[in-house]
């Protein structure tokens, strides 16, 4: 065409460098903005129909030409080597964080799991577990005993595998909300928080209550975005399941209204408001026992609190500033320093309603009840709901400042930073928590001569207070659930969880009387909140005086104390 414009599949298809630079340099900037939607999988892809003009150039034109074959070759190339390199840094963030705690001690509530399967639900002192005696997890450890045996790898399993989809859940609802390439960054925020990874080695319900609730978004997005009752279904099963897991999941179901009345309010779902409106009475109708069941709950709650009325420092931190702040400075620098800038659309609205609700509603919510009701339910793990979306509020803050192609060298960046900060390096096998009642249990019974030997063990549940609680406590009882996982060879002496003079001053009195010097040796072994007061009060009785006591350990927040006379070694 002499003397004037070539069209762009002259261009495209010319083998030699003769052809206009700027035309080719265009066509090769559209081929990479392409492939790199392309690359985000069927989301990607949909936002780029074949005769949709990239640069000038269709869909179809670029796909085809000879520069669009070989670029397209080099970048599924560069994608396949930021993939295993990701792939590689998940594997080890699992195997460090998640797998090589499994086989460590049972911290305190985990025992009450281990008294569970041991004794059923129907033990007499199992209805004092507050709540949880109706969850549906307690299934998974006792099919999981059933196959594997007594162990702490195989009670904690099924929330490592749990976890694992969740974690999948979790990536898969970054790329559909955020951006196509955001899955592995979300994926890599969540192994950044503490309370995440807990849950994957816990034999607690929390990590089923994770992989339920991203089920149940996962299908309620779809439904939202195909407008199919399969997907409605299974999220109403998924809602309805939810809680069953916890009592203090009730919460996050404002999560599930909010994001599908954003859905609805801004005309972007194929579902009206009568159908919606239908599912969302199936679920009320499906939760009905399970608030019945909460309301029971609530008249003996002050009985059970284990902490103190938050302040306003506590909410501020359960948003996980740190990392919100690091993935917005960290990106903003980033884009600054390689002069990217974002090449995608913005987030839905109503994408980053659901985002913001799933980040804030249940620790905010948590946080108001504790103040309204006056006893405080404010625990990480009752709102642990929230952390996946604190994740993906970081990555949308993210996707603010970054183009498609910086998303896999940044979560990389966060992979490395994951694998080398997260885990303790200091110790080659990291502890589940931070109480070894197994190590001190072991220690104790290395120690004791025979059976008659007095083992003092103050209860770690502070629901064992009087008049619940009285001298010759019947064993077992699921509030000396320690003694179940790891018993002892030596006469235990249960002892409240009070510290209250009222409650255990006579009995005690006699004890130190009678019993303790007769013995010659014994042992106060317990959690350090109760522990270490017992350990000093029968070390200041003047009927001890003369004997010596050492710690043994260390045991974490476990207390192990030998107290003994001299003469009697």
């Amino acid at each position: 065409m002499p003397g004037g414009k070539r069209p762009s599949s002259a261009v495209l298809e010319e083998p030699g460098f003769g052809a206009d630079v700027r035309e080719r340099g265009r066509a090769v900037s559209a081929i990479v903005s392409v492939c790199e939607l392309l690359a985000g999988g069927p989301s990607g892809a949909a936002q780029f129909p074949q005769n949709r003009l990239v640069s000038g150039f269709s869909v179809a034109q670029l796909g085809q030409c000879a520069i669009g074959r070989s670029v397209t070759r080099v970048y599924t190339r560069s994608l396949k080597r930021w993939t295993l390199a990701l792939a590689a840094l998940l594997a080890l963030a699992i195997i460090r964080l998640w797998l090589m705690p499994l086989a460590s001690s049972f911290w305190t509530d985990e025992t009450g799991t281990v008294f569970v399967i041991r004794y059923g639900a129907s033990h007499p002192s199992a209805a004092l577990l507050p709540g949880l005696l109706g969850s549906i997890y307690f299934v998974l450890p006792r099919i999981a005993v059933a196959l594997g045996g007594f162990s702490e790898v195989v009670f904690r399993l099924p929330s490592t595998l749990a976890m694992g989809v969740a974690l999948y859940l979790i990536a898969r609802l970054a790329a559909r909300l955020i951006h196509p390439e955001a899955a592995w960054f979300a994926a890599f925020a969540c192994l950044t928080m503490h309370g995440f990874n807990f849950q994957a080695a816990d034999a607690r319900p929390y990590a089923l209550g994770t992989v339920i609730m991203a089920a149940a978004l996962w299908f309620l997005v779809g439904w939202l975005d195909r407008g199919r009752w399969r997907d409605a279904v299974l999220f109403v099963v998924f809602a309805a399941l939810l809680w069953q897991v916890h009592p203090l999941y009730c919460p996050f179901y404002l999560v599930f209204a909010g994001y599908a009345a954003a859905r609805l309010f801004s005309k972007d779902t194929s579902v009206t408001w009568l159908r919606a409106g239908a599912v969302f009475a199936l679920v009320a109708l499906a939760l009905v026992p399970s608030g019945i069941e909460a309301l029971g709950l609530s008249h003996d709650a002050r009985a059970h609190v284990i902490a103190s009325l938050p302040g306003p420092w506590a909410l501020f931190h359960s948003m996980v500033p740190v990392l919100l702040g690091g993935c917005w400075a960290g990106t903003w620098l980033i884009s600054r320093i390689f002069h990217g800038s974002p090449d995608a659309p913005t987030p839905a609205r109503s994408s980053l309603v659901l985002i913001a609700l799933w980040w804030l509603w249940p620790p905010a919510c948590l946080f108001a009840l504790s103040h309204l009701a006056g006893i405080s339910v404010f625990v990480q793990r009752y709102y642990s709901l929230a952390l996946p979306g604190a994740a993906l509020a970081g990555a949308a803050l993210a996707s603010r400042h970054i183009p498609s192609r910086m998303w896999r060298p940044l979560a990389v960046a966060l992979g490395l930073g994951v694998v080398l900060l997260r885990p303790d390096w200091r110790q080659l096998w990291p502890a589940h928590a931070n109480m070894d009642w197994r190590g001190a249990a072991r220690a104790i019974d290395q120690l004791t001569p025979g059976p008659a030997t007095p083992v003092i063990f103050p209860s770690p549940f502070v629901e064992t207070q009087a008049p619940l609680w009285h001298p010759g406590y019947p064993l077992p009882s699921a509030l000396y659930s320690p003694l179940v996982a790891y018993p002892l060879r030596g006469r235990v002496v249960p002892f409240p969880f009070s510290t209250s003079p009222p409650d255990w001053e006579p009995f005690a009195a006699a004890l130190v009387q009678s019993t303790l010097p007769a013995s010659g040796r014994f042992f106060v072994y317990g959690h350090r909140l109760n522990a270490y007061f017992w350990e000093n009060w029968f070390g200041r009785r003047p009927e001890l005086a003369g004997w010596t006591s050492r710690r043994l350990g260390p045991f974490g927040d476990v207390v192990a104390v030998e107290f003994d006379r001299p003469e009697s070694r």
